[in-house]
């Protein structure tokens, strides 16, 4: 099961509590280590967080260097954390803008976790679908595989984005926060992923909440296209 998941509503959560929005990523940040260990205890096979968009450059700079060095901060410290579960960390996104001392952490962190074996833990950062789609499209133009398959498709995607291996498509997307759109966000993977969106806060996001999406996930029924069962079994009476 692939999960995606856009973590929103860290600024808002900080603001709420007269607190500076820096203050809401640190608590967002802690959100994130619960989550995972959540999706760790329920088999999860893949997750795949909205971390930093290409749009989030537009933000302060003050803000925006923040961000990124808690990320950083973050692959320093939970590198070790993630060998011990047999979680490989892989960051997907651009690279070319990031300062050089991330890229290098996130390259460590890469590849101490690559030969582990249990949940695929991805990091979306200077992260943006259209402009991975695009990319891929003009690749095509020079290599005629515009006609490929979904998974060759798949694959050239994992390559723009630095994803390794190459992940399947959404199941789940799950966006905190109250918003409902899908904000530039792994677009061709959710083409018929389940979409759970929670008004909660994503620093107030709990793993009971987390439960309570794969609950109510548990309980749709994915078609892809086809018919409904029961509408399947009545017409094949008929």
């Amino acid at each position: 099961m692939h999960i995606a998941i856009i973590m929103d509503g860290n600024g808002r959560w900080a603001l709420q509590r007269g607190l500076p929005r820096h203050e809401g990523h640190h608590a967002g940040a802690d959100t994130v280590d619960r989550i995972v260990e959540a999706a760790v205890r329920n088999g999860v096979g893949t997750l795949t967080l909205y971390a930093f968009s290409a749009d989030n450059w537009r933000r302060p700079e003050e803000e925006v260097r923040g961000l990124l060095k808690l990320l950083r901060r973050y692959l320093l410290s939970q590198t070790r954390r993630c060998i011990e579960n047999s979680i490989r960390l892989n960051v997907i996104g651009r690279r070319d803008r990031l300062d050089p001392s991330l890229i290098r952490a996130i390259e460590s962190s890469e590849s101490l976790t690559a030969q582990c074996s249990g949940m695929h833990l991805r990091l979306a950062v200077d992260y943006s679908s259209q402009q991975s789609l695009m990319a891929v499209a003009a690749a095509a133009l020079h290599t005629a595989t515009l006609g490929a398959d979904r998974e060759t498709f798949l694959r050239a995607l994992a390559q723009v984005n630095h994803s390794t291996p190459a992940a399947a498509e959404v199941d789940l997307l799950i966006r905190t926060g109250g918003e409902q759109r899908l904000s530039d966000f792994l677009l061709f993977e959710l083409a018929y992923a389940e979409l759970y969106f929670s008004d909660r806060l994503w620093p107030d996001f709990s793993e009971q909440d987390f439960r309570l999406a794969l609950s109510a996930f548990a309980k749709r029924e994915r078609r892809f296209g086809r018919v409904r069962s029961h509408d399947a079994e009545v017409a094949g009476r008929v």
